[in-house]
Formats: C-alpha cells, structure tokens, sequence
C-alpha cells in the first residue's frame, strides 16, 4: 500500500517572487488526489519540492518519519525510492526503444539480471498496455504511447508513491480518458499514492478521491472530492465549473469591481459564455470490470462522513445524494424523499 505523505506550512520562492506559501495538507496513504490551479501557480513547482528536486524555503515534508526538506543527502536518496514520476513529456530517452527505457531505472538502481529486469519491464508494459511495442522508438509512436511509456518506467521499481505531471498534456481528450482510467486501474491494482497535477476540468471531477487548489499563492482548498465539488468557495466554485465569473483571471486575479460587476451581469440574466453550471458531486471513475475493488473509495468515503456534520447544509444535500443504496445502508441513511 501506498504511504501517507504530510506537508506542513510549505514556501517556495525563487528570489524575490514568491510561488505559493502557508501550504499544509495530508496526502492520504494509497489514494488518488490532484492538484489544480490556472496557470503559473506552482502547481509542478510544488510536485518537484515533494520528490525533493526543488527545496522549499521552509515548512516540512514527511514521509515514515523523514523530513525531505531537511534530511541528509542519503535520507533523501532513501526515500525517493518509494517515488515513481510521470513527467510532462514521458522524458523517454529518443535514442532507446520502449523496453530500453523502460528498463533504465532497473539497471541504474538494482542488480537485478536481465532476466528478472526482461520479465518486470514486458510486465508493466502489459499493465499499461504496450505489449508487443518493446523494439519501437520514442519517436515512431503517438504521444498517448509515449505518456504510457513514461508510466511504465514509473512504475518498474514498484514505488508506494507516484507523482504525475499534466497527464492529459499534449493529449486529445479521448487518449485523456484512457490515461485517467489507466491511473484509477493502476491504483486498484497496487493501492499506490497517487498526486496528479493537472488544470483538466473533467480529469478533476471524475478521477481523484482528494482535490487540491492552488490560487494567489497559497493553498485555497484541499480535502476529498465530495467536499471541494460542493465548495462555494468562489475560486473552487469558478475553477471546476469553468466559468469566467469569480476571482480567477486571464492573468491576474480580478479587482473586487470587476467581479461585482459580472455578477450583476449574471445576475440580470447574461450568459457569460461558459459550460453549464455542472457542480455537484458527479460520479468518480471506476476501475474497469475485472480489476480489484479500489479500497481508496472506501476510505475516503468513511472520512467524509465522519465530518459531514461540519459542512453546509446545501454540501451535505449534494453528498448524501451521492450515495447508492450500499453506502447508505452502511452509514444509516434512509433513501432520498422524492
């Protein structure tokens, strides 16, 4: 099972322009979490501070015990053997076929044969479905290939975390889809960390169990996703529904009169060109039929309820009418009143 990974009042500057700051939050152990924002807030900033290739200028990073932001040199080495990242571009070496790349990582940090290093690398290649494509270049291959590829090397030293850049960069939003179930089917399969880094708006809704949100430096949510789907808080409000009314700018954050003025716009019944108002707690992906139970949604869900009397009342509303007749049995609620 994956680990837990805690981050406690995290900053990060590079000279005098602050990136984000006061950030603290838990990534729960063997669940799937993403983080968002608009562009240029740090979200890849901050996945490079957790795999300790950026330093943050303060806060802690705690993994089993270990403070990343702190510890010695062979602390972190240590440690980042529980990682495995997916990096924008797959970052595949153009001059290696797929197995060769794939299999770098065996080479590099294990003494395993090659024998063992063959049956683990065709393993994951079947796992992320590039059976049979070992012997073709990074460069004959479509970008989807060469995501899956990259996940593949991720994934060959069995790492409890796994960090995953832009997913669905460069991609159409079919190849999308297929690597947001390939991410829920590999957590089903491993119970693995998983942290997604991503401003996909139909990625964030359907595929992590926590959602996170970076905004005018800082971090202005993170919780599981029934809580943060149901947010009125109005740059998460903004964000996952796409709109242009709320705090979230082209470039900047709006001025408080800008944003007054286009909620009287909306308010005197003005479209504002956006999707539809498409909050609530719309159904996660599942893995597909044959792979294991996800253990995460279970989890999740048990910590949803137990602060569910926290929330507001419209939240809970949205919540409870999540849940099928399993999940209401188990926590003791009675069917809907139609």
């Amino acid at each position: 099972m994956g680990v837990e990974v805690v981050v406690d009042d995290l900053a990060k500057s590079f000279g005098n322009q602050r990136i984000w700051q006061d950030v603290t939050l838990t990534l729960p152990a063997g669940e799937v979490s993403v983080m968002l924002g608009p562009s240029g807030t740090g979200k890849s900033v901050f996945l490079k501070c957790l795999i300790g290739l950026l330093k943050p200028n303060s806060g802690k990073i705690l993994i089993n015990g270990v403070d990343l932001v702190r510890c010695s040199e062979h602390q972190l080495y240590e440690t980042r053997k529980l990682f495995g990242v997916l990096f924008q571009d797959g970052a595949l070496f153009g001059s290696m076929n797929l197995f060769d790349n794939i299999a770098f990582p065996l080479r590099e940090h294990t003494k395993k044969s090659e024998s063992e290093i063959r049956n683990i690398v065709l393993g994951k290649m079947d796992m992320v479905g590039l059976a049979g494509a070992e012997r073709k270049l990074p460069g004959e291959i479509s970008g989807g290939m060469r995501k899956r590829a990259g996940l593949a090397r991720a994934l060959v030293l069995d790492p409890q975390i796994i960090l995953v850049d832009e997913p669905d960069s460069g991609l159409d939003p079919v190849r999308t889809s297929y690597i947001s179930q390939l991410l829920i089917d590999l957590n089903a399969q491993v119970d693995a960390t998983i942290m997604i880094v991503s401003h996909n708006i139909n990625l964030a809704r359907t595929v992590p169990d926590n959602i996170g949100m970076l905004f005018r430096r800082e971090l202005v949510m993170f919780g599981p996703r029934e809580v943060l789907l149901t947010s009125e808080v109005p740059a998460v409000k903004q964000f996952l529904n796409g709109s242009r009314i709320g705090p979230i700018g082209m470039s900047e954050e709006k001025d408080e009169a800008t944003m007054a003025a286009e909620q009287a716009h909306a308010a005197a019944g003005h479209h504002d060109g956006s999707t539809e108002d498409v909050r609530g707690v719309v159904p996660q992906l599942q893995p597909t039929p044959g792979m294991p139970y996800r253990e995460a949604v279970r989890r999740r869900k048990d910590r949803v309820m137990r602060i569910i009397h926290t929330l507001p009342p419209a939240a809970q509303h949205g919540i409870v009418a999540s849940l099928d007749a399993d999940d209401r049995l188990r926590y003791g609620i009675g069917a809907p009143v139609r």
